[in-house]
């Protein structure tokens, strides 16, 4: 049988039912990701958001240097939404922030040393296991500015690397990319081995598909690259419409003003991570045995 706590975290991440995720683990030898693909080509699993359930509690901050335009992001995350919505703890994450923006530590090892004492204290007075994800700092290029942006307090944090100044821009932007979670700024930068794994896929969904069982192969190879690049250009954030006019896409906007994303940074606290659901085995353990 499944393991349970597999079933749980694949029907987070697909929205698949409990049965569906035990076949799927049961195929695929419990490898989630071979799970999440086995079940998108039997046309179960839906892509997009749900895959990207937050799930962990927790905080995300952005510090800027401004003197020398830098900044930094963290994510640090709690069990508890109680203990995210304190004062010592978003204290503490902004110590953090600042921290990695001052020393730009080479990994999160390293960050965690300068704020061992900090997060110490704070587990203690919080009475909560506290970790420290994950941090990226941005320096930007001769002429290049950054802008971002951080909704609701820390769920969401946005930095975005402009290739000229525009601080208006730069912060609407950054609340688009909050808003729509694009992944790569071109659709030159998606990787060609992610572009065929999604079409391996796209071809099975479209074999299980009736619908589609006496369409010519020339036909059905058209549907699977408009469903392979629906699926992977909607995420691309030049394509996407511009949150702040709709009738533009967010490359259009760019063009007018003369200007280009060198790169953007967008953390949303728990992204990948799993929430603990206390009734879950029981209504696992109801429907599997």
């Amino acid at each position: 049988m499944a393991n349970i706590e597999l079933i749980k975290v694949l029907r987070d991440r697909t929205g698949a039912g409990i049965m569906d995720c035990k076949n799927a683990l049961v195929e695929c030898n419990d490898d989630i990701d071979k799970a999440v693909d086995w079940l998108r080509k039997k046309g179960i699993a839906k892509q997009a958001k749900k895959a990207d359930r937050i799930a962990a509690e927790g905080l995300t901050t952005v510090a800027v240097c401004e003197s020398c335009g830098k900044a930094s992001v963290v994510e640090i995350n709690c069990e508890t939404d109680f203990v995210s919505n304190s004062d010592p703890f978003k204290a503490l994450v902004k110590t953090t922030a600042d921290a990695a923006l001052k020393n730009e530590p080479k990994d999160v090892e390293a960050l965690k040393a300068l704020v061992e004492s900090e997060f110490t204290d704070a587990a203690v007075k919080l009475g909560e296991k506290l970790s420290l994800r994950r941090f990226e700092i941005v320096n930007p290029g001769e002429g290049e500015a950054i802008g971002y942006y951080i909704h609701q307090g820390g769920r969401i944090s946005v930095i975005t690397l402009l290739k000229t100044r525009d601080d208006e821009l730069a912060k609407h932007i950054s609340m688009h990319i909050a808003a729509n979670s694009p992944k790569f700024v071109t659709e030159s930068e998606i990787p060609a081995d992610v572009i065929e794994a999604e079409r391996k896929i796209q071809i099975e969904v479209c074999k299980n598909d009736p619908k589609l069982a006496n369409k010519p192969e020339v036909a059905l190879q058209k549907i699977v690259e408009g469903k392979v690049n629906k699926v992977l250009f909607e995420t691309v954030l030049v394509d996407q419409d511009f949150l702040m006019d709709p009738s533009k896409t967010v490359g259009q906007v760019l063009k007018e003003k003369g200007n280009e994303v060198v790169k953007f940074v967008r953390y949303q606290v728990g992204e990948g991570l799993e929430k603990r659901q206390d009734d879950f085995a029981k209504e696992v353990m109801a429907q599997v045995k």
